[in-house]
């Protein structure tokens, strides 16, 4: 962490005022979480939890050989049609957990060895997550905090984490608005992503690592091939290149099934081909992206 304990204390009231009535994401539903009230995220102020544990199959770079500490937390913000762990986010799988019950498996997932904390859909809780970093930093945490998140971020609430969190890892699912209207019900998908990675670029740089190869510092970013283009991969790649950087970290991913809502849909309802990713493979070297993959 990169701020003082006194900041971020100011950090964690700022938050508060957002989370009742909610505007930590860019939906600002307005819902009273704090008074028992669930917002579109399905979920109150109240943390919930569905699984921590050391994660082995994320990126090397954050993998090591410790593993990276993942925190899956119930609800999501953005709650696409086709997600692959829909029992989290949609259905809200998880048991309630307390402040310093999140701080203290932070700090248990780095004594076992954990390089990172990686917390999982973490939008629609970001008030308490820095109240569980205080706790945490208190307690003697000192390993980078992930943020692994959707792409449907508030400005104002990533500006409350700017030296909280030390790696963003968000999504940039579409380029094009259609496909975040009908598959996320969210109108403005793509310019809240691209302000989004911008703010988080300017906040952490492009992904650094150690001697070792384990990221410390950084943004690493997902693109999940779509079948049919629906991606619009070659103009996410285009500007990760242009307007973040070329030496973006960018993690394209092959693993697309249909799930959830998307079984049957006359666009998601199949995987994606071989020719489909090695197109996208090519579109994001053609753009000039030459880190992850």
């Amino acid at each position: 962490m990169r701020i003082t304990l006194d900041e971020l204390e100011r950090r964690i009231e700022a938050a508060r005022e957002r989370i009742s009535p909610c505007r930590l994401c860019p939906r600002e539903c307005g819902t009273r979480r704090t008074r028992g009230e669930t917002g579109h995220c399905g979920v109150t102020a109240d943390l919930r939890v569905s699984s921590v544990g050391a994660h082995f199959g994320e990126e090397p770079e954050l993998v090591g050989r410790g593993g990276s500490g993942t925190i899956f937390l119930a609800g999501c913000n953005l709650l696409c049609r086709f997600c692959q762990n829909y029992d989290i986010s949609h259905h809200r799988r998880g048991e309630h957990a307390s402040v310093p019950q999140l701080a203290a498996a932070m700090l248990a997932l780095q004594a076992r060895g954990c390089h990172n904390i990686n917390v999982v859909t973490p939008t629609h809780y970001a008030a308490p997550l820095l109240e569980v970093m205080k706790q945490a930093v208190e307690g003697g945490l000192a390993i980078p905090l992930v943020y692994n998140c959707g792409g449907y971020e508030s400005l104002e609430t990533l500006r409350l984490l700017d030296g909280v969190v030390d790696i963003y890892m968000p999504d940039i699912k579409f380029s094009a608005a259609g496909p975040g209207r009908d598959y996320c019900g969210v109108p403005d998908y793509p310019e809240r992503a691209r302000a989004a990675l911008l703010e988080m670029h300017r906040q952490v740089g492009v992904l650094a690592t150690d001697t070792s190869g384990v990221a410390v510092r950084g943004l690493l970013v997902r693109h999940l091939v779509l079948p049919g283009g629906l991606a619009g991969s070659e103009r996410v790649f285009a500007f990760i290149a242009d307007e973040l950087s070329p030496d973006s970290y960018v993690n394209v991913m092959a693993q697309y099934h249909p799930c959830f809502d998307a079984a049957g849909d006359p666009r998601l309802g199949r995987s994606i081909t071989a020719d489909e990713f090695q197109a996208a493979l090519a579109a994001a070297r053609h753009a000039g992206l030459h880190r992850g993959f």
